[in-house]
This record gives structure tokens, sequence and C-alpha cells, in this order.
């Protein structure tokens, strides 16, 4: 009887060995049945597309569909892929029934930057810069003028890296980003831009005026004030009164009339 148990013990044992092993082998002598792309937030962001990612599953092969899993290198596939700086992750895997599956992930954009000396780019929510290749243009703070974007930050060295001494790219992120979590700033603050000074102009989306910050210095404080000033004076005079409204003095608001 106590044999008989051993048996009855082993045997499930053997069986979770063995049987994922058998199905690994079977599994790695099936052709490709098909090339599956899941691309997160597709419906909101459109900075890649299923064509660009087959095509990069391809690479230099003719043929991927009919081809042996056991031939197909998912490694080799997602350096490709992972080549585009749209992308946070890019992940590939192959299924037991023969499928080829493609998951990407876009970076979310909360800043379009278009400096002075040329070049047109985005900046994520971590702070990774990437080029805009194509006509789509997601509705986000766009920043222009005195504004570099370096050769490492397109190597996707993070404005915010600690190696980064002083830029004007994180003064910037961390202002957008502050914005961004306040509705009405968020709504108000349609471009912004850096003049040869580094300082800040703000261009309005409602009101022919144009907001200059000054530095970033108290930025807080200097929204706060205008918050107040587009709350009590601008109502009683008119949203068109001024051309100018000068946040740079501290806690003061100097204005120019149009």
């Amino acid at each position: 009887m106590n044999r008989l148990k051993k048996i009855l013990l082993i045997v499930p044992v053997l069986y979770l060995i063995i049987m994922p092993v058998y199905l690994a082998s079977s599994s790695n002598s099936k052709p490709c049945s098909g090339i599956f792309i899941d691309i997160k937030d597709s419906a909101d962001y459109h900075f890649i597309t299923k064509r660009q990612l087959t095509n990069l599953v391809y690479g230099n092969s003719s043929s991927v569909i009919g081809k042996k899993l056991k031939d197909i290198s998912t490694f080799n596939i997602e350096n490709r892929i992972n080549v585009l700086h749209e992308l946070k992750t890019a992940e590939v895997y192959l299924t037991i029934d023969g499928g080829l599956h493609v998951y990407a992930d876009q970076r979310n954009p909360i800043m379009r930057v278009m400096p002075a000396d040329g070049g047109d780019y985005f900046v994520d929510d971590q702070g990774h810069v990437f080029r805009r290749r194509n006509l789509y243009t997601p509705r986000v703070h766009i920043v222009e003028g005195n504004v570099t974007v370096t050769g490492a930050m397109l190597d996707s060295l993070s404005v915010l890296d600690t190696c980064i001494k002083h830029s004007i790219l994180k003064d910037m992120f961390n202002f957008v980003s502050y914005i961004n979590d306040d509705s009405f700033w968020s709504a108000q603050i349609d471009q912004i831009y850096v003049d040869s000074n580094n300082e800040i102009d703000l261009i309005p989306r409602v009101g022919n005026h144009v907001v200059h910050l000054g530095t970033f210095e108290n930025y807080k404080g200097k929204l706060r004030n205008l918050a107040a000033f587009y709350d009590q004076v601008l109502p009683e005079v008119g949203w068109n009164k001024y051309s100018t409204i000068n946040l740079e003095f501290k806690d003061q608001i100097v204005c120019k009339k149009r």
C-alpha cells in the first residue's frame, strides 16, 4: 500500500515536470500563425502605427508567418522596436498557438518644444525627449524660443537626470507639470516663450494679452497673483484692456495698456 501511495505521488510530479518541457518543445516546432500587435493608448496618441511595428518585426526577413517559432528571435525583434524613442517599452513574445505578439507602450507627452534654432520635439511625463516625426500633434503646451535640446537628451537622457546641472527644459518641465495639475491653468495657458535672457512669456487662450512671468523663481506665487488679478480686475476693466501683464516684480503686477 505504501508503495502504491509513493507511485501515486510521483506520477503527478513527473507530469508537472515533463509536460511543460514537452509542450515547449512541441510549440517551438510550430510555424508562426500570425503577428498580433497591441499599441497602448492608440486611441489617444498616434506616434507609431501597426505598419511600422510590423516592418520592424520583419526586419531583413522576407517572411515571419510560417517560420518555425524556434527560428524567431524575440530578443532581436524587441531591440529593433525599442529603437523608437516614441515608446516607453516594447515586449515581444510567442504563444503556444503560434502567435507572435507585440505589446507597445507609447510615451505620454506633456509639452511640445520648438527651439529657435530649429527642430520639433515632444517631452513626455518622465522628462524624455523625442522628435516629432509625423503630422499627428496631440494638444499639449507649446514651448518656443531660447530652448536647447542636446544630443544626449535625444539619446534618452531625461531632462530630469541629475547629471544635467542646469537646463531651462528642466525648469520648464516642472512648470508645465505644475500647470497641468491645475484645471484652470492647464486650460488657460496655451504657449510658452523663452526669450534670449531665459525669461518667460505666457500666451493665454483667453484674453488678448501676453503674461510676462520673468524667471521661474516663485512661479507658484506669481500664478496665484495672476489668478487674483483675473478674478478681481479683468472682469471689471475687460480682458482686452492690457497688452502685457508683467509678474516679474515681487508681489506686484504691472500692466501695459493697449
